[in-house]
């Protein structure tokens, strides 16, 4: 299991349906993905769990990713959301 800690970029601006499309980075890789913010705790792949987390600028997500593509897939996540 691998986790990093982030800080949310302007994702609305640079994306332009920034749920649907981080759940589709998350969808490409094997490993269950889980992102954390105080006590909301979702599945990354659940388009419902995106929208209730929403995630928006300035906003501390750990991202916890648990697999054989853990590091690829928390790399695709923090690029994601940080917007890089």
């Amino acid at each position: 299991m691998s986790e990093k800690q982030v800080t949310v970029s302007n994702v609305e601006k640079e994306h332009e349906n920034p749920i649907a499309e981080l759940v589709q980075v998350a969808c490409q890789f094997n490993s269950e993905i889980i992102l954390e913010s105080e006590e909301k705790r979702i599945n990354a792949k659940s388009i419902m769990g995106i929208m209730a987390f929403n995630p928006c600028k300035g906003m501390s997500i750990n991202i916890v990713a648990d697999g054989s593509d853990e590091e690829a897939a928390i790399s695709a996540m923090e690029k994601f959301l940080v917007c890089q």
